[in-house]
């Protein structure tokens, strides 16, 4: 790359980056917000909180990275209108396609970052906190369980504890049970201690009573206990066993699914919906820099207004974006629909490409700017100011 092109690229690059901290950084907060729960009713730490939270990051920069080169190409090119560098690159031989090569280096790096997170990195962070989350579930007399509050373990499962003694002792304990849609049990328990066999997880309850209430019965069935236990295998062995889901797997794993896999059995149209989607991440980035470069590329004076075509890259990027996400939906009954998306990315970049090497140059119909004028003119009026020449 010459000097130019070195300039170019760097100015891109330092403005996706900017652009890609900053978007992921305001979502991730709104996103990071919603899991607060964790910390106040699990009795989580600030580092747990976000730990976890942070692994939604690069499932974010998926997203966003394509929009941030967008927004850094626009950045770079009006940058370089304001300060009539476009013009003087084409008055010294630079055609617009030339002057595109450090702009298509940028996207070629974004594209990178973006395989290399589509295929990895984002599923990796996902599965990650399927399996933190499930450590959390099953430790729960350790983190969720806490003095003096009600922990609801199940939907109708609530287990209170007055105090934590040394060597894990726990007092006071608080067991209703409504799981059972026949009968209610209500235990109550001086003390009790965490066992864990061969046969699972146990509470063991000393020293209390047990309360059923049988539906049909009007009085209750009282027995007093020196020690019960209470199976806590459910809840202990959720961090044992974690069913991956669709967006856990890395790319390779949605090529050739297990033929037992269950998810498979049961979603098959989502695996190839999501595979389309990891293969067509990479295009983007290629679709939204044509098509940005083709609206805002071509050379301008500093009097010719560049706000038409700013709105027409934006409308472009935007309808690409939405119509790619109806056919990732669609896709999950219909493979026609993958193949339409396929298409319209490459139209996409067949079309920039046309308009960027044939110099192209976007401006709005004079029929729409007379009407306009007009328009501002009766404004002017109606204010009493005079209208501009």
């Amino acid at each position: 790359m010459g000097s130019i092109d070195r300039y170019i690229f760097r100015t891109t690059l330092a403005s996706f980056a900017l652009v890609l901290v900053s978007l992921t950084g305001v979502i991730w907060i709104t996103q990071a917000l919603r899991g607060i729960d964790l910390m106040t009713s699990q009795g989580q730490t600030i580092l747990t909180f976000l730990g976890i939270t942070g692994l939604v990051i690069p499932a974010l920069v998926l997203i966003i990275s394509p929009i941030a080169l967008m927004i850094a190409i626009s950045h770079t090119l009006n940058k370089l209108a304001t300060d009539s560098e476009i013009i003087v690159m084409n008055a010294a031989g630079f055609s617009p396609f030339r002057l595109f090569y450090p702009f298509f280096y940028a996207t070629c790096v974004v594209a990178l970052l973006v395989t290399f997170i589509s295929a990895y990195l984002a599923p990796d962070g996902m599965r990650r906190i399927k399996q933190w989350d499930a450590e959390i579930t099953a430790d729960v007399l350790t983190n969720i369980l806490q003095p003096g509050r009600f922990a609801q373990l199940d939907k109708n499962l609530t287990i209170r504890i007055r105090e934590r003694q040394p060597g894990g002792i726990l007092a006071g304990i608080f067991i209703d049970d409504r799981r059972d849609p026949n009968e209610r049990v209500s235990i109550v328990a001086e003390h009790g201690e965490v066992v864990k066999n061969d046969n699972g997880s146990f509470l063991v309850l000393k020293d209390g009573n047990l309360q059923r209430f049988e539906a049909g019965k009007r009085d209750p069935a009282l027995v007093a206990f020196g020690r019960y236990g209470f199976d806590m295998s459910k809840f202990s062995n959720q961090g044992h066993d974690v069913t991956l889901g669709i967006r856990e797997r890395y790319l390779w794993e949605l090529f050739s699914p297990s033929e037992d896999d269950p998810v498979y059995k049961a979603v098959p149209g989502q695996f190839w919906s999501e595979l389309h989607d990891r293969l067509m991440a990479p295009l983007y980035p290629f679709a939204f820099a044509a098509l940005t470069f083709a609206f805002l590329g071509a050379p301008r004076t500093t009097r010719q207004s560049r706000n038409f075509s700013i709105g027409g890259s934006v409308l472009a990027v935007f309808g690409l974006r939405m119509a790619g996400f109806a056919c990732s939906v669609m896709a999950v009954k219909s493979p026609f629909a993958a193949a339409v998306q396929y298409a319209m990315l490459v139209t996409a970049i067949g079309a920039g490409m046309w308009m960027i090497v044939g110099g192209v140059v976007v401006e709005p119909p004079a029929g729409l700017m007379e009407a306009i004028n007009r328009s501002n003119a009766r404004i002017a009026r109606l204010f009493g100011r005079p209208a501009a020449a």
